[in-house]
């Protein structure tokens, strides 16, 4: 079987209990990848299971459209999965993963360049609900950071997303966002204190109500 056929029944049983990063977990991860490199359906099944969190959170706040996370998450395990014969382990998988993510989005972006559609505020909304279970804590907190991070500019937010939300120390995410270390700080910084001056103005807003 391909690992583009097989990857829906796969996708079908995942779930979302995906974690932060963590050195264990991102050995593991790699592990996972090297066992499936050879075509172990179970590996394979096992590596997606331990990633696809990771993967669809990162989408989510990529892409300005929630109806195509779905798809576009899809979309990088399958060309993940068609490139791991070529793996080779140095970079971390979940690493690899992600870089793939970002790259199959901005693909994406420049398929629909033809028709461009403008990214609404709600959209983003979704996207942040979508991407954390309301059955967890901190579910109401997690939209409300979607809508915040809706309102900063692109490169700002991905850095944000990527070592605030999911983890990731500056080297790694440098990686996954084609950068240097120094602009991935420069952008965090940067975010939070916009971040910070929108929270400002909600607080204001709302004892002036």
């Amino acid at each position: 079987m391909t690992p583009e056929r097989s990857y829906s029944g796969r996708c079908s049983a995942v779930g979302h209990s995906g974690r932060r990063y963590s050195a264990a977990s991102d050995a593991e991860a790699t592990r996972l990848a090297l066992a499936a490199r050879d075509g172990d359906a179970r590996t394979a099944d096992l590596f997606v299971r331990a990633l696809h969190h990771d993967v669809r959170t990162f989408v989510a706040h990529l892409s300005p459209d929630p109806q195509e996370v779905d798809d576009l998450t899809q979309e990088v395990f399958v060309r993940a999965l068609a490139g791991l014969p070529r793996f080779e382990g140095r970079s971390a998988a979940r690493v690899w993963l992600l870089t793939i993510a970002r790259r199959t989005v901005v693909d994406s972006f420049r398929y629909a360049a033809a028709r461009p559609r403008r990214a609404e505020r709600g959209d983003w909304c979704r996207a942040a609900e979508e991407a954390q279970p309301s059955h967890l804590p901190g579910f109401e907190e997690g939209v409300v950071l979607g809508e915040l991070l809706a309102a900063i500019c692109t490169e700002r937010r991905d850095a944000f997303v990527v070592t605030q939300l999911l983890g990731f120390p500056y080297a790694e995410a440098a990686t996954i966002l084609g950068c240097r270390v120094g602009t991935v700080r420069s952008r965090v910084a940067r975010a939070r204190t916009a971040l910070a001056g929108l929270v400002g103005e909600a607080e204001a807003a709302h004892s002036g109500a």
